[in-house]
């Protein structure tokens, strides 16, 4: 299977079949102790994640392509996109790295899928990091409100007053252009984040998305209570001007745990390895040891 481009030429992408048989690839790079990636969107391939900042120097980054999108093959089954029934995917990757405990990392709507699978395989994780995490899993849903508070603290960007007023149409529930609002996911609205935005575009298979976190995939009863007892290390990261998984909701998530580190990322956005990755890659590594 043709993979990406490393160093002009065309690297294959190891692959491996998932509970259903579906097909499905990985991305690995680095050196030294293997650290399993899972990409958010939901439903969009590892590539937007790049190397993390420079984490790759550090660790093995094997990033999984979820099912339908990137390397992965499209399932015969769209009702297998629910983020609860990609625990089975996780679990097939473990197996065919053949580690008995993993290292997981997990970003955005990535971490709905790591908390299912902590909750369901609690002993095969050895720690567990959560970049920027989606919170909707363990029923924490952010409200408008502290949204636009968190908007608030870029009003001095130049861009900010048309953004704004898209985020308020958006949180009003008018039909509204949500390109408008990007500026709010990066903590710089430079050249390099709307490059990185350009590069995504095609990269979310929108059909999985919608199955992703549709009814029954997301018991947060269940999975609160998994979490409670969870012993795995566990480090848990929120942007200080994160739009999308706001520091306030990030921290409720990482009180679920018997004793997470949290912490928040002095002006970073959705994607911190963009914004500062020599204080991303710092905290991670520091915490994995």
């Amino acid at each position: 299977m043709p993979g990406r481009e490393a160093a002009g030429r065309v690297v294959a992408m190891p692959t491996f079949s998932a509970p259903d048989g579906t097909v499905l690839a990985y991305h690995e790079s680095g050196g030294g102790s293997p650290l399993v990636c899972l990409p958010g969107g939901p439903m969009q391939h590892s590539g937007y994640l790049g190397d993390l900042g420079g984490l790759s120097a550090h660790r093995r980054l094997i990033m999984m392509d979820p099912r339908g999108t990137g390397g992965s093959a499209t399932p015969a089954d769209a009702a297998s996109y629910r983020c609860d029934r990609l625990v089975g995917d996780l679990e097939a990757l473990r197996a065919q790295l053949g580690l008995d405990r993993m290292d997981l990392l997990a970003h955005c709507a990535g971490a709905n899928l790591a908390l299912l699978y902590a909750a369901r395989h609690p002993g095969r994780v050895r720690s567990l990091v959560l970049v920027t995490p989606s919170t909707f899993a363990a029923g924490i849903f952010p409200a408008g409100p502290a949204r636009m508070e968190i908007a608030r603290l870029r009003a001095d960007e130049p861009w900010f007053g048309p953004a704004f007023d898209a985020l308020e149409s958006i949180v009003a529930g008018r039909d509204t252009d949500r390109d408008a609002i990007q500026p709010f996911f990066y903590g710089r609205w430079d050249a390099a984040a709307r490059a990185h935005v350009a590069a995504q575009d095609g990269s979310r298979n929108e059909e999985a998305a919608a199955v992703y976190g549709s009814e029954g995939a997301y018991d947060p009863e269940a999975t609160r209570a998994a979490l409670a007892t969870f012993g795995a290390p566990t480090l848990v990261l929120a942007g200080e001007v994160d739009l999308n998984s706001i520091p306030g909701a990030v921290a409720e998530l990482a009180g679920l745990f018997p004793a997470a580190e949290f912490a928040v990322l002095p002006g970073a956005g959705h994607f911190p390895w963009l914004d500062d990755a020599d204080r991303l890659v710092t905290a991670i590594t520091t915490f994995l040891g």
